[in-house]
């Protein structure tokens, strides 16, 4: 079965996707989507990561950008079981051992429930206020990579020595819960896909459509066996807008709508190109249509996925 996860309402909101009612709704309407989603047996929430968007760009990208670390720890105390991602954290903003320390403290406090997505960013801005080389942000990245699978290992003194950090002897606790945290790279440019499959523990396309993501599919397994590499893999996907039911107002060309039989079939070809988990949206004109919507699909279609 395909696993299914959900990038959380409100805490961004980016006119790409964000519905109308988001511009109003506030942490009480996030709690309510999160607690939808783990009930409905939903694999994972997701939050985003922007520390500031600069004027040019805010109308189209709004000014609206949750803190990861912190709206998962909020998250991670009013839900149970769904795990919790960061669908992307710019990691290369941040000294490792910084981000390391952040996510290690949220592991810890959800009982394991993390998995560490990161991304190489894209805002040109946010790396020149931080003091970080925006054009060599992929190699920032790589690097990043390896020094966060030291800093949130099983030792307490790890130890890192690249050409842009080098740490060792500096202990960090509470370490993770797990022996092992996921981390999932994403991005669907050609070093992103490469990197993912490589240093990755799975792959988070940037919305790649069906017709694309069967070669991009093959392309990582193809890195991955000439790399040697054959442990768990996750291959993810962002499906098209969903809406379980037959909409009684215009939800838009690209949704996918109807019956829960259909929307499952539908889905199911997903699964049949090799993704592991599948990230949903659902339109809706406010909060109540939103869990309506999880609990629809967590109840009617997920069992056919």
């Amino acid at each position: 079965m395909t696993a299914y996860g959900i990038q959380l309402p409100v805490q961004s909101q980016s006119t790409i996707y964000a519905e109308p009612w988001e511009a109003g709704a506030g942490p009480e309407d996030l709690v309510a989507v999160a607690r939808a989603a783990d009930r409905a047996g939903f694999a994972y929430i997701a939050a985003c990561d922007h520390v500031a968007i600069p004027r040019r760009l805010a109308p189209a990208m709004s000014t609206v950008w949750y803190d990861p670390v912190a709206t998962l720890a909020h998250l991670a105390g009013v839900t149970e079981r769904v795990r919790l991602l960061s669908h992307v954290a710019v990691v290369g903003l941040r000294h490792p051992l910084l981000t390391a320390k952040q996510y290690a403290t949220l592991d810890h406090l959800s009982g394991g429930r993390l998995v560490l997505g990161v991304g190489a960013g894209h805002v040109q801005e946010e790396f020149e206020a931080l003091g970080v080389d925006f054009a060599g942000r992929g190699a920032v990245l790589d690097e990043s990579i390896d020094a966060l699978r030291k800093a949130l290992g099983l030792d307490e003194f790890p130890e890192h020595h690249g050409k842009l950090y080098d740490f060792a002897d500096l202990g960090q606790r509470p370490r993770p819960a797990q022996a092992h945290v996921p981390l999932w790279v994403g991005g669907s440019s050609p070093a992103a896909v490469r990197r993912a499959a490589l240093k990755g523990d799975g792959w988070l396309p940037q919305g790649d459509p069906r017709d694309r993501l069967p070669a991009q599919i093959d392309r990582i397994r193809h890195l991955r066996a000439e790399a040697g590499l054959d442990g768990p893999f996750s291959v993810g996907a962002i499906a098209e807008p969903l809406y379980v039911g037959t909409p009684a107002w215009d939800v838009g060309r690209r949704t996918l709508s109807g019956p829960p039989d259909e929307l499952a079939a539908s889905l199911r070809a997903y699964r049949a190109m090799g993704v592991d988990q599948l990230q949903v949206r659902f339109r809706s004109r406010d909060r109540a249509e939103l869990v309506d919507q999880i609990s629809a699909f967590g109840a009617d279609i997920a069992p056919h996925l």
